[in-house]
């Protein structure tokens, strides 16, 4: 095939790769999602209600971006089972309806990443300028931060989608299939205008997780004289490591989901194989860091793992609280 597929024949692509043995097991890449997502139900909105109902916590701006961070991923999750589970069922969704699906899911990617850009950032600050932090990022303004974040990421997205229905790229079936390894992989068989959106995208999330890399390369050269990495369990240690992989988890995916783009861009692969890694990449490794974070990010807090170890001891002494005696 060329880079540039007209639409007849990437419509006999499409369905010559629905109806092979790899499209009917499009079942088997819907266990992940499915999995990842009861995981990130049973502790994002935990957490989401240690940090709101606490007052001393949801003051603190450390709190407020990692519960920004936990509601993307949440979102995301949610949006992206649902797809895949509508994908796998062959249910068409209107194109309207497709491309507001794949705009939430823009949008909680982006506001995840840029949250945790946010992250990484406030930590530098805190370790940096310990003595003004307070002044730099009162509560008040890390409130107007988190909007700004979500603004960034509407308008980011909203720009791509703009450009995606405008230039008509995607034939009516790809987008009532509305599924996202398909059309992830479809995208660079479209306009240049298209490509150089995909491009951009791209640009922009390397620059995050470049931030982020930097910003942890910095804080340990900063502070590795100071004796809190002599020992390798020693909190800073496990924290940095517990970090390394969140971020090893955002970046792989998108490395492996990049250079198959590249390989089908060259011919080097065809369709169905382009196809079934950009499901692999999009069902498995992209919903891993999801959930990930969660546990190797969020329960690394003192007051938020205390927190939720007073709610369970509550519960126990509730369930086994004796009865009253008979008057």
């Amino acid at each position: 095939h060329s880079s540039n597929l007209d639409d007849t024949t990437l419509l006999f692509l499409l369905e010559e790769w629905s109806l092979t043995p790899s499209g009917t097991n499009m079942k088997m890449f819907l266990i992940s999602p499915v999995v990842c997502l009861v995981a990130g139900v049973l502790i994002i909105p935990t957490i989401l209600f240690v940090i709101f109902s606490r007052f001393d916590i949801r003051q603190e701006t450390r709190y407020m971006l990692l519960g920004n961070t936990l509601l993307s991923d949440l979102i995301y999750l949610l949006v992206y089972t649902l797809s895949a589970a509508l994908n796998t069922a062959h249910l068409h969704l209107p194109k309207e309806a497709c491309v507001l699906l794949l705009f939430l899911l823009a949008v909680a990617y982006c506001g995840g990443l840029f949250t945790a850009v946010a992250i990484v950032l406030d930590t530098y600050i805190a370790v940096s300028f310990p003595l003004r932090y307070i002044v730099i990022l009162p509560p008040s303004r890390t409130k107007k931060i988190i909007a700004l974040l979500w603004m960034c990421s509407g308008a980011f997205s909203g720009i791509f989608f703009c450009v995606l229905w405008t230039t008509h790229s995607f034939v009516p079936c790809v987008l009532e299939t509305c599924s996202v390894p398909v059309i992830l992989i479809l995208t660079l068989n479209g306009t240049e205008t298209v490509k150089l959106c995909f491009w951009v995208s791209t640009t922009v999330i390397f620059l995050c997780l470049s931030v982020i890399f930097g910003c942890y390369a910095i804080l340990y050269f900063k502070t590795k004289h100071s004796g809190i990495w002599e020992s390798i369990c020693s909190r800073a240690s496990v924290t940095f490591l517990m970090h390394n992989t969140v971020l090893f988890f955002y970046l792989f995916p998108l490395l492996a989901l990049f250079i198959e783009s590249f390989l089908y861009v060259n011919v080097a692969i065809r369709l169905q194989t382009g196809i079934l890694v950009s499901l692999t990449v999009c069902n498995v490794l992209m919903i891993l860091p999801k959930v990930l974070f969660p546990f190797l990010y969020g329960l690394r807090y003192r007051e938020i793992s205390a927190s939720l170890k007073s709610i369970v001891r509550r519960k126990q002494l509730r369930t086994v609280s004796p009865a009253p005696p008979p008057s």
